[in-house]
């Protein structure tokens, strides 16, 4: 009898250890938020109404100055996933899967699975589309998809298949007989039907979401990464109309400065691209009239405030199953977007507007609710500071990880371990790469040929304090400056030419 209870109370014990164990690591949940820069109130934007995610900052730590590695959504992604900038992996361009490279790359989900997780992803993740697949190997169970490209109106695509659809369904792949893309029909860069928010892919997502965290919260064998990815605001402005009516488009803050910076080449000012996908934006960079300009910017206003109520959702839920008090929440924008200053819209450059992005990150036991950071982050930072607040040693795996562990900063936001951001485009057909630093109050781009880098280097130099519009390059009057920041660029490895697929 005695021997059996002995054996009994050593189960127990054993079972107890193990499941406190367990309730030690702490679930992670992912946001993700495509095109998002720091438009919302708790950033200081007075028009934007953002009540969810200004919450959500509020309990952690927010990052006033954190920065993409690269302001295009494929990339941006893989330096999030990978840990690794463009600049070291060649990864700059869509159509290209990281496995063809690093076939045994580890990814930061797979990380967390190979360390016990049930690892899980829905919405916008990886970039699907313009040739790019998700990495099933990354997940537990298969990812679950929905639209980027969504329309609910007939009079939005004309009932024929749109430009930006056929990109972000890999359509060439499954149907060789496609005309070109400019041949494909324009879809409208916005639309406000008067539906319900699951009527759109950000409500669905959000509501499975909602069911996966119900799920996960009564199966206590394993702990959770969830990856929930967020569209909007990514064109087309498709979301229901009582986001739209929460703005008076004649109240929206027009662009303060429409052009070219002095003394910058034109190669670094992004003009028509992307935004000339959908009607009725000219299709020849002639300028857009004032009415055009309000309803993008009303557009995007209210895709953020559609969001935000999705969001706030999937916050909630974790909030009434009593998740909040042992899960991560990292939110992030994949990078900025560009509502018209220098005449330019949507991302891709090395501009301000283009590479800032909100962050934040509450950790149980860790962060303190309400702090705020001057840290400039960036966003391979946090695949090294999710496996420092897991417990977790970085793998050992073929890509760089190029982050650094923040984890010392959410312990005390007052902290400075990193006086720069490092990030990258290519422009002209993928010739030159401008590489960035961008300091406190400076950002030096440096462009550089990749395929001959003898060839004579170009600069840029803009001036926070003195200018924060970016009015005018300051590379000929501040060689000080320059000197000083090429020596910061100096001591990242060279960058890596485009990939060619």
């Amino acid at each position: 009898m005695s021997r059996t209870i002995f054996l009994f109370f050593l189960f127990f014990t054993l079972v107890s250890f193990k499941t406190l164990a367990q309730k030690e690591k702490l679930n992670v949940l992912l946001i993700l938020v495509d095109d998002l820069k720091p438009s919302l109130g708790i950033y200081g934007d007075t028009v934007v109404k953002s009540p969810n995610l200004d919450r959500l900052g509020e309990m952690g730590v927010r990052f006033e100055n954190a920065y993409c590695n690269q302001a295009v959504c494929m990339a941006s992604r893989y330096n999030l996933l990978l840990g690794s900038r463009s600049t070291s992996t060649g990864f700059y361009n869509f159509g290209l899967e990281f496995r063809a490279v690093y076939p045994n790359a580890t990814t930061l989900p797979q990380h967390f699975k190979n360390n016990g997780y049930q690892v899980e992803s829905m919405g916008k993740v990886f970039h699907i589309g313009h040739g790019n697949d998700n990495d099933e190997a990354s997940w537990s169970i298969p990812h679950h998809k929905d639209k980027v490209i969504e329309y609910l109106l007939p009079e939005s695509t004309n009932r024929k298949l749109t430009r930006e659809e056929a990109f972000f369904t890999n359509a060439r792949k499954y149907n060789k007989n496609l005309p070109p893309n400019k041949e494909l029909e324009r879809g409208a860069a916005w639309e406000a039907p008067d539906v319900l928010d699951e009527a759109y892919a950000d409500g669905r997502v959000a509501s499975h979401a909602i069911e996966r965290l119900r799920k996960l919260s009564k199966d206590s064998s394993k702990p959770f990464f969830m990856a929930v990815g967020f569209v909007r605001p990514h064109l087309p402005f498709s979301a229901p109309k009582k986001y739209w009516d929460y703005y008076d488009p004649e109240k929206l803050p027009l662009p303060e400065f429409e052009e070219d910076p002095e003394g910058t080449p034109k190669w670094a000012v992004k003009k028509g691209g992307e935004i000339c996908q959908f009607k009725p934006v000219p299709e020849n960079n002639s300028p857009f009239s004032e009415e055009l300009k309000r309803n993008l910017i009303h557009g995007y206003y209210a895709s953020i405030s559609y969001m935000d109520a999705q969001v706030g959702r999937v916050i909630e839920e974790l909030k009434r199953l009593n998740l909040d008090k042992n899960t991560i929440i990292v939110l992030w924008g994949d990078h900025g977007w560009h509502l018209g200053d220098h005449g330019s819209w949507t991302k891709h450059s090395n501009f301000e507007q283009a590479t800032r992005i909100p962050v934040f990150i509450y950790a149980p036991g860790v962060t303190q609710p309400k702090s705020i950071s001057g840290q400039l982050f960036e966003t391979v930072d946090i695949y090294p500071t999710l496996s420092a607040l897991a417990g977790f040693d970085l793998p050992d795996c073929p890509q760089p990880i190029d982050g650094m562990n923040m984890l010392p900063v959410l312990k005390n936001p007052q902290l400075r371990i990193r006086n720069h951001a490092y990030h990258a485009y290519p422009k002209n057909r993928n010739q030159l790469v401008g590489c960035a630093i961008r300091t406190d109050r400076y950002r030096m781009v440096e462009w550089t040929d990749v395929y001959n880098p003898k060839t004579e280097k170009v600069y840029e130099l803009y001036d926070y304090q003195e200018d924060p519009l970016e009015t005018k390059n300051y590379a000929k009057e501040k060689p000080d400056i320059i000197a000083e920041l090429k020596t910061i660029l100096g001591t990242h490895p060279p960058a890596k030419a485009p990939i060619k697929k």
